[in-house]
């Protein structure tokens, strides 16, 4: 990687560091990547709202391929001291999304400069932390006609700029569920009178391990309470309604459905048993993430090429990620970058390392420059 490109993508993710936003709010962000790829490079730069692609076009009948990173951040404090820290209260880039824009954005410079043989896509998408961005930003693969997609994330806990790629299942699907029972209120003396959710919201809870057994599926199936809540802090009131949360996961997206559908049938069940009136309603949801063996095969190619060394995970990764969109859509593969001995994602101490910017225009140029 050029040194001057790799020095502009360390400020420029420093810069990206300082100001984050939380999804579906990234205006000065998207802003500050469009800037700084039409002042740096002689690129096509369109904005398409909330978020942006920029495109490097060959002669025609050329692949066209597209690299994606997210630019959103987490409401979450930064209470570490960094020369370039959050300026903004409550908000910080603590899964390293400023780390994996800039890497998009060096990598622009590299083939703005160099040129390819191919044409190249730039996408640089909102929201991936609510599951919400790559879900409007797929719509480019068919629009233009996009033959592959890849993308990366930074992992803790593997060697500095090593890469983890798996065929197949890579990252679990994932929706939260809130499970809403409405009753009847009553004295607290006479809860007799009333109807209560309570009682059916318990037994739901202590039902939700048998619903995901293992050997019941082929696959990781999970079910987490997130939250409840039942009536009010009004002791002489009997509780009458209540909502219990849950994130379903799933390794595959028809068994979380299965499990879905049992947990409604219970919650259905006991609402009928208990005289409650019930409803469901979901949010966050992310397809799971799957790569086409092809596209693997071209990662451990490319990283084989570089002198990389590869990884695969164990297990699927618990983690949700919309990148599944985009495979969904077209060929494609996303990636792990090992990003050392650091905290993990969405902690307080948690910084993406620079270094791994390097790996990451590395690596996508040899995919796009890859020769079958």
């Amino acid at each position: 990687m050029n040194k001057k490109n790799y020095e502009l993508a360390v400020a420029l993710r420093h810069e990206l560091h300082r100001h984050p936003e939380v999804s579906n709010n990234e205006v000065w962000t998207k802003a500050y990547l469009m800037d700084f790829l039409c002042n740096n490079t002689k690129l096509e730069v369109v904005d398409r709202g909330a978020w942006f692609y920029a495109v490097y076009r060959a002669s025609s009948g050329a692949e066209k391929i597209a690299f994606r990173a997210d630019f959103d951040a987490l409401p979450i404090d930064e209470t570490i001291s960094l020369p370039y820290g959050s300026q903004i209260p409550g908000v910080s880039h603590k899964c390293g999304h400023d780390g994996h824009s800039a890497s998009l954005a060096a990598f622009a410079l590299e083939v703005d400069e160099l040129g390819c043989e191919n044409t190249i896509y730039f996408i640089f998408q909102h929201a991936e932390e609510t599951g919400e961005g790559a879900k409007q930003c797929v719509a480019l693969v068919e629009e233009e006609g996009i033959d592959e997609v890849f993308g990366f994330h930074n992992e803790p806990g593997y060697p500095l700029g090593e890469v983890i790629v798996n065929s197949g299942s890579f990252q679990c699907a994932s929706k939260g569920m809130s499970l809403y029972f409405k009753g009847v209120p009553s004295h607290a003396s006479d809860p007799g009178v009333g109807r209560n959710p309570s009682l059916a919201i318990a037994r739901i809870i202590c039902a939700l391990p048998s619903l995901y057994r293992a050997e019941d599926y082929r696959g990781l199936v999970l079910c987490t309470v997130i939250h409840v809540e039942i009536g009010s802090p009004a002791f002489g009131t009997s509780a009458s309604s209540g909502v219990l949360r849950v994130t379903l996961r799933g390794q595959y997206e028809e068994e979380m459905n299965c499990l879905q559908s049992r947990l409604d049938m219970l919650a259905y069940g006991l609402a009928s048993e208990y005289g409650l009136e019930y409803h469901n309603e979901f949010c966050d949801y992310f397809p799971e993430t799957s790569n086409h063996l092809s596209s693997v095969e071209k990662v451990r190619k490319a990283c084989a090429k570089l002198g990389i060394k590869t990884h695969e995970f164990p297990h699927v990764k618990r983690g949700s990620e919309d990148f599944g969109y985009f495979t969904k859509a077209a060929s494609g593969a996303y990636f792990d970058i090992g990003a050392g001995n650091i905290t993990p994602h969405h902690t307080v101490t948690f910084d993406f390392p620079d270094e791994i910017i390097k790996t990451a225009v590395d690596v996508f140029y040899e995919l796009a420059t890859l020769r079958p």
